[in-house]
């Protein structure tokens, strides 16, 4: 179909709708597959990392061994990113067909900007968060930031499943991305692999304290906040992890800001409670003030 008979199809059928159903019926236009897709939240690094090879960093050969089990196991139709460096006022899909790589780091040597990563995008499947959630506006300003990208090529080295971001309204309350996640947990159904890309533990100005003086240890606090965020990820005290600014004495030292923590939000919200919840990546940080927790919900 091309963009002329989707937009004539959809004008016709919104003007025949009356009831929650009749859009419900609508909005269910991607063929429903027999297993349903598993939902991701990782880390995604840290640009330092970006040039190492998988031989070098444990955590690329991580998402390497997981992409090509996902591959095996399961039919990807494609990915989408809430990653934690697209923050918008509201939320926006991004439905290019052709995905531009957003090298949005700054100050690196060059070989940084050397790493070449070409995904396509799926504007059909990024219609659909559209059609299921028509508060999202879509728009074709934005790309694969690295918040996506650098985890990504690793995660799908040859590019072969077609990606897609959605922004995060920094905004908004947790509860808001929480029950968006929810609301976008049907696209499991139908081949869509949802990944959360962020970090629990992201606070830049204390990592950069100690940076500066090439000092890579820990403060001490993060195994402390680490362990409790576990917990109540595997009891589903989801609601804590909602009320993070409050529930725990660190939750506002280790996430000064929304960005990197509220990706967590979207991937819990797609969580049913006949899911298991396994952690890929528990190793202890590379840097100070900082977290590689991720885990998979299937």
């Amino acid at each position: 179909m091309n963009r002329k008979e989707f937009l004539q199809k959809s004008i016709s059928a919104f003007a025949a709708m009356n009831t929650l159903s009749s859009l419900k019926a609508f909005t269910d236009t991607l063929p429903v597959q027999g297993k349903r897709m598993p939902v991701l939240f990782t880390s995604h690094g840290n640009p330092m990392d970006i040039p190492l090879s998988r031989e070098e960093r444990a955590f690329w050969n991580t998402l390497f061994e997981l992409g090509k089990d996902l591959q095996k196991n399961y039919e990807v139709k494609a990915a989408l990113v809430v990653s934690a460096h697209w923050c918008t006022r509201g939320t926006f899909v991004n439905i290019s067909s052709e995905q531009k790589q957003i090298y949005d780091y700054y100050g690196f040597p060059e070989h940084y900007y050397d790493v070449y990563y070409h995904a396509k995008g799926s504007p059909e499947i990024a219609h659909e968060v559209k059609k299921i959630v028509p508060s999202v506006s879509e728009t074709t300003d934005w790309g694969l930031d690295h918040g996506a990208w650098p985890m990504l090529m690793h995660l799908f080295p040859n590019a072969d499943v077609p990606v897609f971001q959605l922004s995060i309204d920094y905004y908004a309350k947790p509860e808001y991305h929480y029950e968006l996640g929810k609301q976008l947990k049907s696209l499991r159904e139908k081949g869509v692999l949802i990944i959360g890309s962020g970090s629990l533990i992201h606070n830049l100005k204390l990592a950069g304290q100690k940076m500066r003086t090439n000092d890579m240890t820990p403060y001490g606090w993060e195994a402390e906040y680490d362990l409790w965020l576990k917990k109540q990820i595997d009891e589903r005290n989801f609601a804590n992890i909602i009320g993070y600014e409050k529930s725990h004495k660190l939750g506002k030292l280790a996430a000064p800001t929304p960005d990197h923590f509220v990706p967590i939000l979207y991937s819990l919200g797609m969580t049913d409670n006949k899911d298991d919840i396994r952690y890929f990546y528990e190793a202890a940080p590379a840097i100070p003030a900082f977290s590689e927790r991720s885990f998979i919900i299937s």
